[in-house]
């Protein structure tokens, strides 16, 4: 079964058992149509089912249903959310899942080898793509129309374009 994460568990909020959450995704309200998600650290998998949902400042408050206090949960600072890759939403056209590009190779448009997608993270205007190379060398792609030019999933590549400043 493959996982999507969709959030990382940053804090506890109140005594009460609450969580706060930084959001993986663009759809925040996404977590309110959830009812249960996977807590997830470096040892465990361990299922919940949501029992309430808020927000607050860019952050998902979230409760969960057997976790009362706040000893229930701090021991859950720092892990990640997941859910089964089958109750994920559906893509638009030209929309991804970031599990799915990381590992991909990227070729510039003139065919040289770049190295893999190592890490993608949002800006607040665009995703920025981490590319790095077999020396470990890191080149940061902005992905807008000028720059990545095709994904492709089945082939596992990018081709990108890179304009002045970027390399």
């Amino acid at each position: 079964m493959q996982y999507l994460e969709i959030g990382q568990i940053v804090n506890t909020f109140g005594i009460k058992g609450q969580v706060k959450v930084v959001p993986f995704t663009d759809d925040v309200e996404r977590f309110e149509e959830l009812k249960k998600i996977y807590i997830v650290n470096k040892k465990q998998r361990l299922e919940v089912e949501i029992e309430n949902v808020k927000y607050h400042k860019n952050m998902v408050l979230l409760k969960f249903k057997g976790l009362e206090k706040i000893e229930d949960v701090e021991i859950y600072k720092n892990c990640y959310l997941e859910i089964d890759r089958k109750d994920g939403k559906p893509l638009e056209e030209g929309e991804y899942y970031i599990v799915d590009l990381i590992g991909l190779d990227v070729y510039s448009d003139e065919g040289t080898h770049l190295g893999k997608v190592d890490d993608i993270y949002n800006t607040g205007s665009n995703d920025i793509y981490v590319v790095k190379d077999e020396l470990g060398k890191q080149i940061l792609l902005p992905y807008i129309d000028d720059v990545i030019k095709e994904i492709s999933l089945e082939k596992k590549k990018i081709i990108v374009h890179l304009i002045e400043g970027l390399v």
